[in-house]
């Protein structure tokens, strides 16, 4: 019986090492797993956008030659405040 109580201590001491390194290791490298993570959500977006015409041109930005002014658009010049809801 003690064998078996010994093993489940030894046992309970790795995976609570296991789980305070584990810890460490996201709290230490948090920035890069952040930035990581928006770099290829930041890539996926502009890969799904840059497909059609409308993403390309939210990406680029309007040529200034092809003449799209917001009256063409269909967009007011200035955008209204919108009301509190409640």
């Amino acid at each position: 019986m003690q064998k078996i109580i010994n093993a489940l201590a030894v046992a309970s001491f790795v995976v609570s090492g296991a789980v305070v390194a584990g810890g460490v290791y996201v709290y230490v490298n948090k920035d890069a797993i952040v930035e990581d993570i928006k770099q290829e959500a930041v890539g996926a977006v502009s890969e799904l956008l840059g497909t059609s015409q409308l993403g390309a041109t939210l990406i680029e930005g309007v040529a200034p030659d092809t003449g799209v002014t917001d009256e063409a658009l269909g967009a007011d010049s200035a955008l209204p405040i919108p009301a509190i809801p409640f």
